[in-house]
């Protein structure tokens, strides 16, 4: 069989071969052929390839069937396999939070500072509790011919209970402050006048006030404060606000309108340059409606506010109505937030609140409201990234009797120890404002935070010769560490720019002309850095003007130099 399949073979190689030698020397000429008709195969022209081919092969090899067999010999085994455990995670202890702390620091320029929080729960509903603080220092500026120390003494109480569907609260605290008029114009008095100065000046406030708020309730809630304000040369203020909140429904919406009662009233006992006392007082009624439309990515609330204002010691009344509109439009979801408005009202100027601003005002101040025509802004806010957020904003106020503070007059025959150019009173003036401000927040991680805030200002003033003691530029930074379980750290820093006052001296034959004088920029640089000796006491350390700046945040008052204090908070439960 195998010689065959040879022989056949060999016949085909050789007839393969012969035709290709005829192949080779084929002579017939190149000649043109004409297809008459085009060949169209058929389907019976085709045929189909069988997938399995038959082999007729008359040798074929039949398996041996091949037999396993397995000999299984037992074997002892002593091994035993241990329980599975479950993995477990090692969680961080949790500090214990308490209700209560005391602090207690010294420092530099003989200051003492001290706190106390008390927290107590009655039951699981009552909680009472109170508040003191005080913190003083017996001053010792360079180049001053009058005392500069101060001390700020606080102490408050409180009683609250919560219900099923509503909460309340009620408070009580008194307040003492003491200061000095020791910015002493060293260009018109010396050492001769000095010692026949006191320059003390304290005050005193006695408040009582509370809260309500309501659950599913169309009335939110309320809260109402009686403030008592004095000093220790006879002047002397009442104070009586009220708010509360409602929400009106109308067909299918909701208007949440507000409505205020606020009354003010007082006295000093003269003026700055007569005995002629000055009394002042007024009531104002207030009702702000406002109504919510949701669109989408837009919110637009649109309200009013209505004032009547009825001035108790001129017998005058006005009415006043104020724009309440704002509204935000989300660009890009929380990366890009338009938002806009404009807004106004009337603010109730107060000596209480004027002493806090600047606490060298003289008593005899002339006190009204500041009408806020109108505060028109626009501004862009949302998130860089999961930690960066941004906030740019654009102002333009428009305001009529804005307070204005401004060096009083130094009078050479000066009766009282105010009167020397040491103290500030108050003018108004209509100021319109424009500014730009900006923000930006870091959250590095979860133990390092970082903010930065800066704005400008440009003001345009009707009456007075400038805008007195109102910065062009500000700015501050902050940041806060954990530095490690026990230690933690902050820092900020305030940028104020330039301000503008007055210095005059009067009741001299030739009365001097009335200076402008710039009062340079400054940077007050502060750190703080504590360690957590446990979870209920720690250790801290303040510096604050670390710069070492004489610089002067009012006229002829400079502030301390470099100041450090250390001290111990402790956290206790009753």
């Amino acid at each position: 069989m195998k010689i065959k399949f040879l022989i056949i073979n060999c016949l085909l190689l050789l007839s393969a071969f012969g035709f290709a030698q005829e192949r080779s020397k084929d002579t017939i000429d190149n000649q043109v052929v004409n297809v008459v008709k085009p060949y169209t195969p058929t389907v019976s022209d085709a045929f189909k390839i069988k997938d399995t081919p038959r082999l007729a092969d008359s040798s074929i090899i039949k398996k041996k069937d091949v037999k396993y067999n397995i000999f299984s010999i037992p074997v002892a085994s002593t091994f035993t396999p241990a329980k599975g455990k479950a993995a477990t995670v090692e969680k961080a202890k949790p500090m214990k939070l308490y209700d209560n702390y005391a602090s207690l620091g010294f420092g530099s320029y003989t200051t003492v500072l001290g706190e106390v929080y008390l927290n107590h729960e009655l039951s699981n509903t009552e909680n009472v509790g109170g508040y003191f603080s005080h913190r003083s220092s017996q001053g010792g500026i360079d180049n001053l011919l009058l005392d500069d120390d101060f001390s700020n003494t606080g102490i408050n109480a409180y009683y609250s209970q919560k219900l099923r569907d509503l909460s309340w609260k009620v408070d009580a605290g008194f307040n003492l402050q003491a200061y000095n008029w020791y910015g002493l114009p060293q260009n018109f008095f010396g050492p001769t006048e000095a010692n026949t100065i006191d320059p003390g000046h304290s005050f005193n406030e006695f408040y009582v006030g509370g809260d309500l708020s309501f659950d599913d309730y169309f009335i939110e809630g309320g809260n109402v404060l009686f403030r008592r304000f004095a000093d220790n040369q006879g002047s002397a203020e009442n104070r009586f606000v009220l708010k509360t909140a409602f929400d009106i429904p109308i067909s299918d919406e909701l208007i949440n309108t507000k409505v205020y009662l606020d009354y003010i009233g007082g006295s000093f006992d003269m003026a700055y340059d007569s005995n002629i006392g000055i009394d002042y007082g007024n009531v104002t009624f207030g009702l702000a409606p406002t109504y919510q439309l949701k669109q989408d990515d837009l919110t637009v609330d649109l309200g009013i506010e209505l004032v009547y204002l009825n001035d108790t010691e001129f017998d005058d009344n006005k009415f006043f109505i104020y724009p309440n509109i704002e509204a935000t439009y989300r660009l890009v979801s929380d990366v890009v937030i338009a938002y806009g408005g404009i807004k106004g009202g009337l603010i109730q100027n107060s000596y209480h609140d004027l002493a806090n601003q600047n606490p060298f005002v003289s008593p005899t101040l002339f006190i009204a409201p500041t009408n806020q025509q109108y505060n028109g802004f626009l501004g862009l806010k949302g998130k860089l990234s999961n930690n960066v957020s941004y906030n740019i904003k654009g102002n333009y106020f428009a305001e009529e009797n804005k307070v204005l503070f401004r060096a009083n007059e130094a009078q050479t025959f000066a009766t009282r120890d105010y009167q020397f150019g040491n103290s500030f009173g108050v003018v108004y003036d209509d100021v319109t404002t424009l500014s730009i401000e900006g923000e930006l927040n870091f959250d590095v991680n979860r133990n390092v935070s970082l903010g930065i805030k800066g704005a400008y200002f440009n003001y345009t003033v009707d009456n007075e010769a400038e805008a007195w003691n109102l910065p062009d530029i500000t700015g501050s930074i902050f940041a806060d560490a954990q530095l490690s379980e026990q230690w933690y750290a902050g820092a900020t820093a305030f940028f104020v720019g330039e301000r503008k006052d007055r210095e005059q001296l009067v009741g001299t034959l030739v009365p001097s002309p009335s200076n402008i004088i710039t009062l340079d920029s400054y940077l007050d640089v502060n750190m703080h850095l504590g360690y957590r000796i446990n979870d209920q006491f720690s250790v801290f350390a303040k510096g604050n003007n670390l710069l070492n700046q004489d610089y002067q945040r009012y006229l002829n008052f400079p502030v301390q130099g470099i100041q450090v204090l250390a001290g111990a908070t402790y956290q206790f439960d009753f």
